[in-house]
Formats: structure tokens, C-alpha cells, sequence
């Protein structure tokens, strides 16, 4: 089986859809970023990455704070939005109720399976981008997402973004058990 050199702008991999907020200007606003991850357990450490031109770069520096709201599959519409146009030009608060939680400056989507808040904790220049490393301070879910008190990404059911054919996708099927089923390959 032979490989073929493909491009290597945009890695081929599906990655969980999000709406970060921000207060910018003292108004909620949200933007769609793919680019996010956590990257640290204790304390738990959550990255987004934005390019630079973003509106809500701008509060999430003034503010030293953001939520990271991970969408349902039945939110497609609103979230594509919140990618389409600039908080700029658009209140794109007025799309969904926003909540705050401890923070008091992390604007939270009410309608989303899951919402973060985060303390920005540091900020790292990239030739065009913005990584901001946030701490978890505090996790809403709604009761319905739940099983046994922690959420479930198949009740969830969020967003997937597939760059490489710009579609969204909803997450599949189960496989495996995590850390259990390569255990047999163990010698």
C-alpha cells in the first residue's frame, strides 16, 4: 500500500465544533473555532486557537476570560453563523440566551450540551494566530446530557468538522473501550 504526499495546510482529522465567548466591549459575542483542545489535566487546561483578526480575541484579552460551549447537532445552523459573519457587524449574542457562572465575564451559550469557563492563563503569538490557554473554572451541563452525573458525548451528540471536505458531522458509532482495547497487543 503506497502513500501519496498530500497537502499539508490542513490536516485531515475530524475536530469537535465549539462556540467560544467573549465579552467585547462589554457584549457577549461568539465566535466558531475548531481549533481547541484540552491540554492539561490538574489544574484542567483548556487551548483555542483564533487568527488574530478575530473580534473576540480582543475580549478575551481585555477580559482575561472565555467559554468554550460545545454544540448539539441540532444547533448546526446557528454555529456555521457564528463562523460566517464578525461580531463587528453582527450580534451574534442575539442568537442564543447567554448565561454567566462564577467569572462573571465568560459569556455561556444556555443552549449548548456543555459550557466551559475559562481564566486565560497565557497567550501565545503565532505567525497568524492566537493560542489562548485557559483554566477550567467551572463546567455546566444540562441534566438531560448526563449519565451517572458525567456527560455523555452520545447523548450530546456534538458538532464535528471535517475541514478538508467543509462539511459538518455528528460523531458515529462506538468501537472500542478506551485503554482497554489495544491491552491484547500488551506481551
Amino acid at each position: 500500500m503506497d502513500k501519496r504526499e498530500v497537502a499539508v495546510e490542513r490536516v485531515c482529522y475530524p475536530m469537535p465544533c465549539s462556540l467560544v465567548g467573549a465579552n467585547v466591549e462589554g457584549k457577549a459575542n461568539y465566535i466558531t473555532i475548531a481549533w481547541f483542545t484540552m491540554v492539561h489535566p490538574k489544574p484542567p487546561y483548556v487551548m483555542v486557537t483564533m487568527n488574530k483578526v478575530h473580534y473576540t480575541n480582543a475580549g478575551i484579552k481585555e477580559n482575561g476570560t472565555f467559554s468554550v460551549n460545545i454544540p448539539s447537532a441540532d444547533m448546526v445552523e446557528k454555529t456555521d453563523y457564528c463562523g460566517l459573519v464578525s461580531g463587528r457587524k453582527y450580534d451574534k449574542s442575539a442568537v442564543f440566551e447567554t448565561f454567566y457562572g462564577k467569572l462573571k465575564t465568560a459569556p455561556m451559550v444556555k443552549e449548548s450540551a456543555f459550557s466551559a469557563e475559562c481564566r486565560l492563563v497565557q497567550t501565545v503569538n503565532l505567525p497568524m494566530e492566537e493560542l489562548f490557554i485557559g483554566e477550567i473554572v467551572a463546567a455546566y451541563c444540562e441534566e438531560r446530557f448526563l449519565t451517572d452525573g458525567q456527560p455523555d458525548l452520545r447523548k450530546m451528540n456534538p458538532l464535528i468538522l471535517v475541514q478538508t471536505q467543509k462539511m459538518y458531522a455528528a460523531v458515529g458509532r462506538e468501537l472500542a473501550p478506551a485503554w482497554e482495547a489495544g491491552k491484547k497487543l500488551i506481551k
